[in-house]
Formats: C-alpha cells, structure tokens, sequence
C-alpha cells in the first residue's frame, strides 16, 4: 500500500462542519490557509479547466464582510421572511472567525465543460479544503446563504459575468472537544450490480 490508509480514513471520518460560534479566538496563520488552499488545487476537473478561485478575507477584512454580508441579506430576504437573528448572524459570523474564503466557479470561457462539471470539481475542492482543515485540527463550514449566487455578490467578488460565488467557507480552531458523528451503513445507500 502507498499510504497508510487508515490515517487516511480516520481523516475522511473525522470531518465536521464546525459553526463560526464553535470557533475559539486563536488564529489561524496564513501559511496553513495557503497550503489548504494549495490542496484544494489538487482537486479533479473535467477538462482539466481548474475553475476553482478563491478570495481570502482575514483580519481587517473579516470586518469588511461584517457590514456586507447583512446588508446584502436584508437586501435579498422578502420582507415577511426577513429574521433579525439572521441579519445578526451574518454580521457577527465574521468577527467569530479568523479565516473566511468565499469559494467561487470561474467559468470555463470556451464553454466545453458544462457548468455542473465545473460547481462539481469546486465542490472536490471544497472537500480537499474541509480534509486538510482536519488534518490541522481546524473546523470548516462552509455556508452558501441564498444571496451568495445574486449579482451583487459576484460585483462584490469581482467575478466575471459567467462566474459564481458558490459560498463561504469559514475556518478556526475550535473551542471544545471535536465533535463525534455517524453515517448510515454502507447497505442503505450502496446496491450491487454483478449481473
């Protein structure tokens, strides 16, 4: 065997969404977002198109998001499905964390790979993201309000036309002990084909 697999699946199975509010106030150094951001890159893509772009938001900028992130909630929420605790959430969530990285999709300009093909190599990214964050003992969330796909989002980010914002991921060191899950055997979403 190359690796030593079960580091790897204790890895894979020790993935979380970790929550802003889950978060403690140590920080984050840049070289290990860059390196998380680094194995990102080594995500697949169709076409080899690597549409995956990232714009990373610490300190000062974390403050930034603060005032922008509930301005454009109150902007796109209907006024009677409008929350003041979401409004909330999205201005204090920034100032919870110490990295935020609005994940986005650059189009592929030639138009060869279909749009799913390119939200779904990001996706892959996302996850090298989130594995490598574990690896570290950093929580990840990734959150994908539904004012992130709006044009003032992608003006905010400054992505082209065809581009997407496809969400926030949020990363700290969290404040408790790791948090357990489960998963549903492997015989309720598998089936076997033989013949």
């Amino acid at each position: 065997m190359k690796y030593n697999l079960s580091e790897i699946n204790e890895v894979i199975r020790n993935r979380r969404s970790l929550m802003p509010e889950e978060y403690s106030t140590r920080k984050v150094h840049k070289e290990i977002v860059q390196n998380i951001l680094t194995n990102a890159t080594w995500a697949p893509s169709h076409g080899l198109t690597q549409p995956w772009r990232f714009k990373v938001f610490m300190e000062d900028g974390l403050k930034q998001l603060s005032e922008v992130l509930p301005a454009m909630y109150k902007d796109f929420a209907p006024a009677e499905k409008f929350s003041e605790k979401k409004y909330d959430r999205f201005r204090d969530r920034p100032l919870k964390t110490s990295v935020i990285i609005a994940v986005s999709m650059k189009r592929d300009p030639n138009g060869l790979v279909p749009e799913i093909e390119e939200i779904e190599a990001v996706a892959c990214a996302v996850q090298n993201m989130y594995l490598t964050c574990t690896a570290y003992g950093l929580g990840g969330f990734w959150s994908s309000p539904g004012f992130i796909y709006t044009d003032k989002m992608r003006d905010f980010l400054g992505l082209d036309p065809a581009d997407k914002c496809l969400g926030l991921f949020y990363m700290g060191y969290p404040s408790g002990d790791w948090p357990r899950s489960h998963r549903k055997p492997l015989e309720y979403v598998a089936e076997w084909v033989t013949e």
